[in-house]
């Protein structure tokens, strides 16, 4: 398949915005960009999924760059329903930096902030050398603005799009970016900037999106409870997002794995058909973590992820590192132990039991396990004999309900 036809079948072109595109792309090594404000100091898998498509394109021999928008993230991009709530100048700095260290990190791309070259325009030339060339009635139609005219839309957001355009101009005249990628949701502010060029410079240039990638409900990628899943591992750690990518829906795991990874086809089709014989052995899952895990953090990650997840489902949390289990256990309620605490004293003063009938009740039908032992005598003392690496008490009060006592 040539480059277009591949990112066809995957489900990575939703609008194009002229035909001669396609053969530029599979023909022509084109300098592209594609942009993201910094709201926070880490990109997240939302991210990721739309940065994919720049690294395939990069390893068909086009350049890209990434544009973190230092101008644009203290105005912000409107949004469907209300106004995003403004940060600090030094907020937005410090996103920044760590930005563009993971960039660079993770996709290798060349980063640029828009501030340089916006933070020197006075008013009067912002109007006069921008905002002549765009039609109020022009930007009334893009839908971002109209989803926001019944409830309001402030002038700073409504220029939001001629800024998004000026970095497109401002590209294509210092480095011959002629391309700019996205997600479907920038298309209006893409096709500001193809028509703020051609208006004012006369030059033809191009905007590529892709489909939001979602759950079948709609919910954006990586969305949990309201919770990003970051790519800092920091934030989110790589068994984190291991479980994540294990739990998803069968029936979008084929699509996953067509706009995630760098499967081919006929890879991904093997993978298909493996795991509709056999769907509750999650093989099609365990392809996706696989590949997004080691691409984002690397190998030793990805084994650590594995290991951490197969030893707490079997388990064998004996054959786990302190570390490991913090981070596996990463929510659980956890608390200090004192050195030779009795179990049922353990247990009432830590609220696993409400009382010490209830304890013992528990006790007697081995209920109780602490690190995987089950524990049936009340009097039994806690010491680091029992503890991993000395002082990590895994205590599970039947089959689901876990708790951490780290002994002191």
């Amino acid at each position: 398949m040539t480059l277009y036809e591949d990112l066809k079948w995957r489900g990575l072109v939703q609008d194009i915005s002229d035909d001669a595109l396609i053969d530029k792309l599979n023909n022509e090594s084109l300098t592209f960009y594609i942009g993201t404000d910094p709201t926070a100091d880490s990109m997240h898998i939302g991210h990721y999924s739309s940065f994919l498509i720049s690294k395939r394109l990069a390893n068909k021999g086009h350049r890209p760059i990434l544009l973190i928008g230092g101008a644009t993230g203290l105005i912000g991009d409107p949004k469907p329903t209300a106004e995003r709530p403004m940060i600090s100048k030094e907020e937005v700095q410090k996103n920044f930096v760590g930005l563009k260290k993971q960039a660079e990190e993770i996709f290798g791309f060349e980063v640029v902030n828009n501030y340089d070259w916006t933070k020197d325009i006075n008013v009067i030339d912002f109007l006069r050398d921008y905002g002549k060339y765009f039609n109020v009635s022009y930007m009334l139609a893009k839908d971002k603005v109209k989803s926001r005219m019944e409830s309001g839309i402030t002038y700073a957001e409504f220029s939001y799009m001629i800024l998004q355009a000026l970095d497109f101009m401002h590209l294509y005249e210092t480095k011959g970016v002629t391309l700019q990628v996205a997600g479907s949701d920038q298309w209006g502010n893409i096709t500001s900037g193809i028509e703020l060029i051609r208006r004012k410079l006369g030059k033809e240039v191009y905007g590529m999106v892709m489909p939001l990638v979602t759950d079948s409900n709609g919910v954006k990628f990586g969305k949990t409870e309201g919770n990003a899943l970051w790519l800092d591992k920091n934030k989110t750690s790589s068994y984190e997002l291991y479980q994540y990518l294990i739990n998803l829906e069968d029936s979008m795991i084929i699509e996953y794995l067509k706009k995630l990874t760098f499967l081919s086809k006929q890879e991904i089709e093997k993978i298909e058909q493996e795991h509709n014989k056999a769907p509750h052995l999650r093989i099609a899952q365990k392809a996706l973590a696989k590949e997004v895990i080691t691409d984002i953090h690397g190998k030793l990650e990805y084994e650590k992820a594995l290991k951490i997840s197969e030893a707490l489902f079997s388990g064998n949390v004996k054959s786990l590192s302190k570390e490991d289990i913090l981070i596996g256990f990463k929510d659980v309620p956890t608390f200090e132990v004192k050195n030779n605490t009795k179990v049922i004293d353990l247990l009432i003063e830590n609220n696993i039991c409400s009382s010490k009938r209830e304890a013992r009740e528990l006790l007697s039908a081995s209920s109780i396990s602490i690190n995987d032992e089950k524990i049936t005598d009340e009097e039994k003392e806690i010491t680091s004999d029992i503890a991993i690496d000395g002082e990590i008490l895994v205590i599970k009060r039947g089959k689901k309900k876990n708790y951490i006592g780290i002994l002191k």
